[in-house]
């Protein structure tokens, strides 16, 4: 008979706080917007999750879903509309004073992906090339993937 004692697995929270925001851009000309939303670890500054889509709430809730499994227990954002009426108000915190890191990676990618940049001759034609080539180095620099394999 076996006197070990079963091993306990416990689900921790992976992440405590998060920072949300959204990025503009565009697709063929400026009136095509393409936004990038993406939160991340309030402590690390890591991309926890990214989506691509529109200014809407349907957008934002894809995001959301992305996040649940991370049970996070405080949400850090700006004064958009779609993180008040979707994030429980005990969960969400609105200002500037936590947002500095997210705020901080969105001029990384700025400077790193011309196709941010609000007045450039760098755009995409295509929605899939837009989502793909900042996708690529998203996965590169947030997660180390060989982009090249």
């Amino acid at each position: 008979m076996s006197t070990e004692t079963p091993l306990e697995v416990r689900l921790e929270r992976v992440c405590d706080a998060a920072e949300l925001d959204e990025q503009w851009s565009f697709v063929g000309n400026k009136s095509n917007q393409r936004w990038l939303w993406h939160a991340v670890d309030h402590a690390t500054n890591t991309v926890l999750a990214y989506v691509f889509g529109k200014r809407k709430d349907t957008v934002f809730q894809e995001l959301k879903a992305l996040l649940a499994p991370l049970n996070i227990g405080r949400y850090y954002t700006d004064d958009w509309g779609a993180y008040e009426r979707h994030l429980e108000s005990e969960t969400h915190e609105i200002g500037k004073t936590n947002t500095q890191k997210i705020e901080r990676k969105n001029l990384n990618f700025r400077t790193w992906i011309k196709r941010l940049t609000r007045r450039t001759i760098c755009f995409s034609k295509l929605e899939i090339m837009h989502d793909i080539v900042i996708g690529l180095l998203i996965n590169k620099v947030e997660f180390g993937r060989d982009i090249h394999a």
